[in-house]
């Protein structure tokens, strides 16, 4: 019998659990029966098809063909030399192999962990209160519950519900949502007929419901259409492509060249075999192969410093345009504030009463004669108060649980009166409506609480409780609590409006909301986040706007806006629907008491004046505004899960603050990005053009033979030390300290910019021509000598380039990089590995003399004084930093 057609009873008792849910124990024991809740990915790539995957290249394959050729020369010839070239080549050519597949493997692990962080929260029933698990961890037999917004974790019947609906395209193809109910089905209704079934993958619309879980991972209808729901195939990201097209144009040019070295270089010098290797050697050192790969993992490994920051980056792209961003439209609860509410007045009678404490402790306790208005808000609640381990948490809406810890203040037994009053019909909130109300059953009677927005429940109010008795309503009763409402909102205080009705004799309980009695008013606050201020400085500094968005009174709004230091104009979700917000969107500042659906009309009032926008959301209705913002971001903690999915970056801790340290790593992610391309281009660029220009110069040796600053060897070798190993420690190099001092980058703005491009071709040309000279200088003392020399300035000089990108210009702790000096220590080993051991005669090299060393060092230094200042001055000419936009400040 399928689970939509078993009787309830027996569903619980084949899965062994009940309505109070399973205990942890029972949860740990099922979990190791079932397996995990997940379902079973597509085969990933093995680390060895990464590793032959490196050999899948064009000049990779020419080279070892221009090997073997050499070698069957050296066969024919009986040249032992032929053989050690043809050797030598092909040791290099593996140790570049290897070097990419740790390049592709650490960014294909990066990716791995933060897909494996991007899990979904369930809240479950174990032992007997409510949880909230990773998805991974439900289980058959779990009480699941689920609200609007929440997206399913697991197929379960449901038990019970309050006006639940399932959007379920996503498994049957219908577009309208499903309502759902218990009961029993027949055994032959379609799965889109199971009306008493919730399905994993598909989204509550809207109600709440109480779900038995009956499968999970690949047993639940969408495991079995597994495919459809396989990981995504991660796409290369705008700046990838960019990237890989730039690569292409500037590896034709290269190839271009090569070519020309190898037919001048080989009809001057007849060495058509040794000119070939070269031109081939300097194709595979020139064209930037790696780029691509070492692009994924200054993205990967940026993206992981932000997790520890607490933003999880959903896409890759996204990082890239966290650099651009010009305005943040924040959330105020729990986003700029604790989300940590506290009851501090309640208005009841005519009179204020001031309630003291912090937090969700129930303490100090509060004497109060009449509790109607603490027992409104225990009734009109769905949030839980409980005691863990010695400590008070919630579980719910943290405005509701301030209703529960005002309430307990004051003695209540908040067991107690749910027992006594259960709840039998809920009316939902929304934000439209901006308001909630429960019937409870209380004896024989049926009693309406509602709770919402003052404005709202008063006009929705024909009497008030005074005094202990109940009378009609008045104009000056409704101006006094109006004015009552915005003195405490001045304050900074939240404030919710309470009433009742007796509705036993209402047949349509949805229409309790009318005629009710007003009992009183709750004022909480919620307070600014102690690091949100200086996070609000730094945006000032970067150039950045920060616009608060919020629902609430628009006092409140004021008051935590001029706490944090934050100016502008102020207006309202009505006001806004009269005005023209494309002509007034830069000046304002505050939005409040305002709707989802405002949020997507600021959104693109503030993307045509320019701007790149962040905009923050929690809940269903603010998808559209996070599709629509360039850098959508939801809340990890109180956001649905739509929500999540519609954002391009999700915060682990609500928190304003992470927004802004996120974007301070996406530019830090965007300089290394810059800070690579430069040293790379740069450096092979200068190869080129040392070969090139050499020939051109015709140089010979003593004996009259053509002579060439580098042979094919040499150029693999210099490949591996320099922009192998040292360059990576770019990606991973700190921001700037003063990376929040600049202007946001222009989103159009090229990878190579004008000044990126004048200081590329500025060290190109000062390492060509220095190696020229030295090469020309070394020469009368042999060839070998004179190659050992470039060689060796080559590796010195390219280290230099790395040590002042890593260094800023030497405005950063000298310590900051780690890996750098990791990476330049292990490259200094090989280099003189090289160079003092026997390995040398291979690369064709001489030991140097201790006056050729002070030479060598003696040039690098001159190049190192010639760099700095012509770099400065560049950066001075341009307005620009190397690795920046012009500074704020």
């Amino acid at each position: 019998m399928s689970v939509h057609s078993e009787k309830e009873g027996d569903l619980f008792s084949n899965l062994q659990s009940s309505r109070k849910g399973l205990s942890s124990a029972e949860a740990k024991s099922f979990l190791e029966k079932y397996g995990k809740n997940e379902i079973t990915q597509k085969k990933k790539i093995s680390p060895w098809q990464i590793f032959f995957s490196q050999f899948n290249n064009f000049l990779v394959y020419i080279l070892i063909i221009a090997s073997v050729v050499s070698v069957i020369i050296g066969f024919i010839q009986n040249d032992p030399d032929s053989y050690i070239d043809a050797g030598a080549i092909f040791v290099i050519v593996i140790l570049n192999a290897i070097l990419g597949f740790v390049q592709e493997y650490r960014a294909e692990s990066s990716l791995e962990a933060l897909k494996k962080l991007m899990t979904q929260k369930v809240t479950v029933l174990r032992d007997g209160r409510q949880n909230s698990i990773d998805s991974r961890e439900i289980v058959p037999g779990d009480i699941m519950i689920i609200e609007a917004g929440d997206k399913i974790a697991a197929d379960g019947r449901v038990i019970e519900q309050i006006g639940l609906k399932i959007q379920e395209s996503s498994l049957t193809g219908e577009s309208t949502s499903v309502g759902k109910k218990p009961g029993v089905l027949p055994e032959s209704a379609a799965l889109a007929d199971r009306t008493n079934m919730v399905f994993s993958g598909t989204t509550t619309v809207v109600g709440k419901g109480t779900i038995l879980v009956t499968s999970t991972a690949m047993k639940t209808e969408l495991g079995k259409i597994a495919n459809l729901i396989q990981e995504a195939i991660v796409e290369p990201t705008p700046l990838q492509k960019r990237l890989e097209d730039l690569g292409k144009m500037l590896g034709i040019m290269t190839i271009f060249i090569c070519v020309v070295v190898f037919i001048i270089g080989a009809l001057r010098s007849g060495d058509w075999i040794g000119m070939f290797l070269v031109g081939v050697s300097l194709a595979v050192a020139a064209v930037p192969e790696g780029l691509p790969a070492v692009i994924t993992i200054a993205l990967a490994l940026g993206m992981q410093r932000m997790i520890k920051r607490n933003a999880l980056i959903r896409k890759l792209p996204s990082v890239e345009a966290l650099g651009s961003v010009t305005v943040i439209c924040s959330d105020k609860t729990g986003t700029l504030t604790k989300n940590e509410m506290t009851v501090r007045k309640i208005y009841f009678d005519g009179k204020i009463t001031e309630i003291e404490g912090a937090g969700y402790s129930p303490s100090p306790k509060i004497q109060l004669k009449d509790t109607l208005l603490l027992k409104a808000g225990i009734l009109c609640n769905n949030a839980e108060l409980y005691n863990e381990g010695g400590q008070w948490k919630i579980h719910g809406d943290p405005t509701e649980a301030a209703l529960l810890v005002s309430a307990a203040k004051s003695g209540i037994g908040l067991d107690e009166i749910k027992q006594t009053a259960k709840r039998i019909h809920e009316i939902l909130f929304d934000s439209e409506r901006k308001r909630m109300t429960t019937v409870n059953q209380e004896g024989k009677k049926k009693i309406a609480y509602a709770k919402g927005a003052p404005n709202i429940i008063v006009e929705l109010c024909s009497s008030i409780y005074s005094a202990g008795k109940v009378r009609k309503i008045t104009a000056a009763d409704k101006k006094r609590i109006l004015e009552t409402n915005d003195k405490m909102s001045s304050e900074a205080l939240r404030i919710l409006a309470f009433a009742y009705r007796d509705v036993t004799k209402l047949k349509d309980l949805d229409k309790s909301e009318k005629d009710l009695v007003f009992i009183g008013l709750q004022g909480m606050i919620d307070p600014p986040r102690a690091e949100v201020k200086p996070a609000m400085e730094k945006c000032k500094m970067a150039g950045i706007r920060v616009v608060m968005i919020t629902g609430d009174y628009i006092g409140t709004a004021k008051a935590i806006a001029k706490e944090l230091g934050m100016g502008g104009k102020a207006i309202t979700g009505d006001e806004l629907e009269k005005i023209n917000l494309e002509n007034e969107v830069e000046n304002i500042s505050i939005y409040a008491r305002v709707n989802p659906e405002h949020k997507t009309r600021i959104v693109q009032a503030l993307k045509k004046k320019g701007h790149i926008v962040a905009m923050t959301g929690d809940g269903v209705n603010d998808a559209p505004a996070l599709k629509n913002a360039d850098i959508g971001v939801a809340m990890g903690i109180a956001g649905t899960d739509v929500a999540k999915e519609a954002s391009a970056m999700v915060l682990t801790d609500d928190n304003f603050a992470s927004i802004v340290n996120a974007i301070e790593e996406g530019r830090g992610i965007y300089d290394n990005i810059r800070k690579f391309v430069f040293f790379l281009l740069s450096a092979n660029i200068a190869e080129v053009m040392l070969l090139f220009i050499a020939l051109l110069l015709n140089f010979t040796t003593p004996d009259g033979r053509i002579a060439i600053p580098l042979i094919a060897i040499q150029l693999l070798w210099i490949n591996i030390v320099t922009d192998g190993i040292p360059a990576l420690a770019l990606g991973v190099d700190p921001p700037d300290p003063k990376i929040m001092q600049r202007a946001p980058r222009p989103p159009k703005q090229h990878i190579i910019s004008k000044d990126l491009l004048i200081n590329i071709l500025l060290v190109g040309i000062v390492q060509t021509v220095l190696s020229l000279l030295l090469f020309r200088y070394f020469l009368p003392h042999g060839i070998e000598n004179a190659q050992t020399a470039v060689l060796t300035f080559i590796v010195i000089f390219e280290i230099g380039v790395i040590a002042a990108l890593t260094r800023h210009y030497f405005g950063t702790p000298f310590f900051s990089n780690r890996y750098f000096f990791l990476a330049v220590g292990f490259s200094a080993l090989l280099q003189l590995a090289v160079l003092l051991t026997p390995v040398r005669t291979i690369f064709k090299l001489d030991p140097l003399t201790g006056g050729e060393w002070i030479i060598i060092l003696g040039v690098s230094a001159i190049a190192g004084m010639i760099m700095v200042p012509l770099m400065e001055i560049v950066k001075k000419i341009t307005k620009s930093d190397l690795v920046a936009n012009k500074n704020v400040l």
